[in-house]
């Protein structure tokens, strides 16, 4: 499932739209594919991301990623990549998991919001610098 490090997980959720779900969840695939450093892929239904945490839930599209390269932390290329993807259509919206934290990211971004980018990028950076830049061997 994944490539070097622990994996993100990432879900765009859709009001309940499963087609439009899966339009969105496979056009950020496909800009997330496009950058260096990171592999990403689809959650498998019934594959849960981490042990002991669920998956998507049913008929729910996921995505994970890693890191590959150590270039730079996963999440500020996670966040960047997602951030500039949401900024496409305003009513965009990626929750971005990482081990028992969870942000969402809008396409029109508040200050609250803004804040809470930042908390949780705070609250996974040791974990994230020290862990997942890919294979240290």
């Amino acid at each position: 499932m994944k490539s070097g490090g622990r994996p993100w997980q990432l879900v765009v959720p859709a009001g309940g739209d499963a087609l439009r779900q899966e339009r969105l969840t496979r056009d950020l695939h496909a800009a997330l594919g496009s950058a260096d450093g990171l592999a990403v892929g689809f959650v498998d239904g019934d594959e849960s991301v981490e042990a002991g945490h669920k998956g998507a839930g049913v008929g729910d599209v996921a995505l994970w990623a890693a890191a590959v390269a150590a270039s730079r932390p996963i999440s500020q290329i996670l966040i960047t990549l997602i951030t500039e993807w949401c900024g496409k259509e305003r009513h965009r919206k990626v929750e971005l998991t990482y081990e028992e934290n969870t942000v969402t990211i809008t396409g029109r971004p508040d200050a609250a919001q803004e804040r809470m980018v930042r908390d949780f990028l705070d609250k996974v950076s040791g974990d994230v610098n020290g862990s997942t830049g890919g294979d240290a061997s």
